[in-house]
This record gives structure tokens, sequence and C-alpha cells, in this order.
């Protein structure tokens, strides 16, 4: 009911309040569909969204719980979410609130929402770790490609790989791309091709499409049979902003199929260019050397030593001479110095020698048995005597001795 008022009689602003409180809240609770637009998560239990409409330029904040947020599982801002909401009226500020009590990803977002679960499970068991990942060969011996027949993505494919690398050789195998039954054909082809001996990388390409398209790369079982395959396995699924779980899984991923084919095989002529440079760089080094070397061994080359060896022996031989002559008057010096001191120590001998005595007119006496006689009482009267001059020998015969008084 409309209530009554005059300037002269306002209603309180706490009436007003609290009829408007009152009306909005007769609502109750209502199942909306609208877009996260934003998140703000809180350490606390209350937990604030901001809902946006699909089509009109309308948008509310949302108050939900922890729990509720957490039920509705990995929602991320742009999700479509259908939440049950309750509108009341804050009676001290006047602000009108949706109050929810469950959400629920709707349309995509429930694909999207179902898409994050099963990644979180393949996660968990290790299907994404880079360390599992194999790397690609240089030059594969045969590519494998799965594909839908006669699509852009398989002409794009085969075309760049021809471009590149002319003598590759593609094997294809052709499987629905969207549907039911692709995830099955999907997983056939994969594993005949991850069977076959010479094809060395498998290329898995699809062009763009809508998430219920490419819905099948996000399925546990292709994903798994990616994990699966010895050969290694390329992702090229739609356009770069899409990442399907075959993306994460498989050993490389590619944001094209054109950028696939250059991601498998080399560029014939990149190629070539590099061999010429490298050959260059080869040369060049080789060159410069030899060069270096060269300047080296000029510079041996021009040093006095080589240029004159004799010179490098006249200085010796000079000093060798000088040192002979040297030695020479050494010896010399030495030998008249040794010869003096020789005729002097003759001297010398011949001054105490008993020759020098004799030849003076002296004699040496010595008796039968050779002993000197020194005394006359060394000797008697009748006794031989020998008498040693200096230019021979007497024999005498004593006949008389008188000892000096």
């Amino acid at each position: 009911m409309a209530m009554t008022s005059s300037p002269e009689q306002p209603q309180p602003l706490r009436a007003v309040v609290q009829a408007t409180k009152n009306w909005v809240e007769r609502l109750g609770e209502v199942w909306v569909e609208g877009q996260l637009i934003e998140i703000k998560r809180r350490s606390g239990p209350t937990q604030f969204l901001t809902m946006r409409d699909t089509l009109a330029e309308v948008s509310v904040r949302i108050s939900t719980s922890s729990a509720a947020l957490d039920a509705a599982g990995p929602l991320t801002e742009g999700t479509i979410v259908a939440a049950r909401i309750r509108p009341t009226l804050w009676t001290k500020s006047g602000d009108l609130t949706f109050q929810c009590s469950e959400l629920r990803p709707s349309g995509e977002g429930r694909l999207l929402a179902a898409i994050e679960q099963r990644k979180r499970m393949l996660q968990a068991e290790g299907l994404f770790d880079p360390a599992r990942k194999k790397r690609l060969p240089f030059l594969p011996r045969r590519v494998g490609l799965v594909t839908g027949a006669q699509s852009a993505a398989e002409r794009d494919v085969v075309e760049n790989i021809a471009r590149r690398w002319p003598a590759a050789v593609v094997e294809v195998r052709h499987s629905l791309m969207q549907g039911p039954q692709a995830t099955e054909q999907l997983v056939g082809a994969l594993r005949a091709l991850d069977a076959h001996p010479e094809v060395d990388v498998i290329i898995v390409a699809r062009g763009g499409g809508s998430l219920e398209d490419l819905l099948p790369f996000s399925d546990e079982a292709l994903a798994r049979a990616v994990f699966a395959c010895r050969t290694p396995v390329v992702s090229a699924i739609g356009h770069e902003t899409d990442t399907p779980i075959i993306d994460l899984v498989a050993d490389l991923r590619a944001s094209t199929p054109t950028d696939a084919a250059k991601r498998v095989v080399p560029d014939a002529a990149a190629e070539a260019d590099l061999v010429r440079t490298a050959r260059g760089r080869v040369r060049a080094a080789i060159t410069a050397r030899i060069d270096a070397e060269q300047r080296r061994l000029d510079e041996v080359r021009s040093r006095p030593v080589l240029r004159e060896p004799g010179a490098f022996l006249t200085g010796h031989a000079e000093r060798l001479q000088l040192a002979r002559d040297r030695l020479h008057r050494a010896i010399g010096s030495r030998l008249r110095e040794e010869g003096l001191g020789l005729e002097h120590t003759l001297q010398r001998i011949r001054a105490l020698s008993p020759q020098a005595t004799l030849q003076r007119g002296y004699a040496i006496l010595a008796d039968e048995s050779g002993r000197t006689v020194d005394r006359v009482s060394a000797t008697r009267a009748g006794a031989h005597v020998t008498a040693r001059l200096a230019d021979g020998r007497l024999g005498l015969t004593v006949t008389e001795t008188t000892p000096q008084e």
C-alpha cells in the first residue's frame, strides 16, 4: 500500500527504508543467469561477485559464502552461471544487495567447469609433466597426420611441409573432428600411426571452432591415448587462444596447423643458408688461422738468430778464444811459478845434501855393516872402513884411533 505523507506530516526515513526492505524481500529466492565479470575472494566466510546480464548493460553485486562458491567448481571471470539469489536491502545504508545461496555453471560455463575439473585430475596424475614430454626428431622419416578429410587444416599442413622440405613423406589418417563419434575415431587413427614403424612424429590438426566443436579434444580417452603414444605428438587444434586438454598432454603445442608444419620439419632453404654460413665461417676461421700462423712464422724467420745463424756463434767463438788465451797465459804463468819454486827447492835441497859437503872435501865413513862412523869410539884399530868421497869410495884400514881431548 502507498504510504501517506505531506510536508507537514512526513514519514520517518526508517519507516520508508523498512517498507522498501519488506517490499523487496517479498520477491524471495529466484534463479537468474548472468556472466561473472569479477570474483573477489577474501579470507573471511563471505565472498563478493559481480554479475552482468548476458545481453543488456545491467550488473549487480552479489555476496555468497565460500562454501557455495567452492561447490560450484573452478569458476573464472567470464563464466556464464545460474545463481539462486535473494534481494535484500540494508537498512543502515539503504544499499540494495543480492545474497546468493547456490551457483551452477550454465551453457559454456558448465562445459568449461567440467573441462577444468578434468584438467586438474589429469594434472594430478602427471599427464602434463614437462619432464615426460618427448623431443621431436630433427628430420622425421615420415610425418603422421590426424585430421579431417579434405579439411583446410590438412591442406595447410601438407602444403607447408612440402614447401619447407620437399622430400618429406606425410602419412594421413582421416577422422571426424567433432561430434560424439570423433573421440573414438581420433584415438583409432592416433594408435594406427603410433604403430607405424616409419612414423617419427604425429600431428593432430584441426581448424578453429566453438567450445562444443572442440570438446572431443578435451576428452579424457583422447588425452590418455596421446600420453601413451611412444611417438612424439604435436597438437595443432583451433586458434592460438584455444587450449583443449590435448594441448597440455601433447609433447608440443602448435598455435595453428601451419605452425605445426613448421615445427616438425626444417626449412630446406634456411638449412642451406645455415650450411653456407657455417662453411663461410669455417673458411674464414681457417684462413685467419693460416694468416696468423704465417705471420708468426715470418716473425720467427725475421729474428737475427735465424736470419744469420753464424752471427749467434761469433760472439761465443770470440768469448771462447778469449777464454783459451787466458787459459794459456794462466798455464804458462803457473808453470813459470812452479819452475821457480822447484829451482828454489832444489837449491835448498842441494845446500842441505851431504853431496855438497863431500864436494867441499869432506868424506863419510862407514863400517863394514854400513853404519856411519861419526865417532872415534865407533871403530878400532885394524877395522876396515869405507870412505865415501864426492867422486867415489875408498876402502881403508884403521891403523890408529886417537880420541879428541
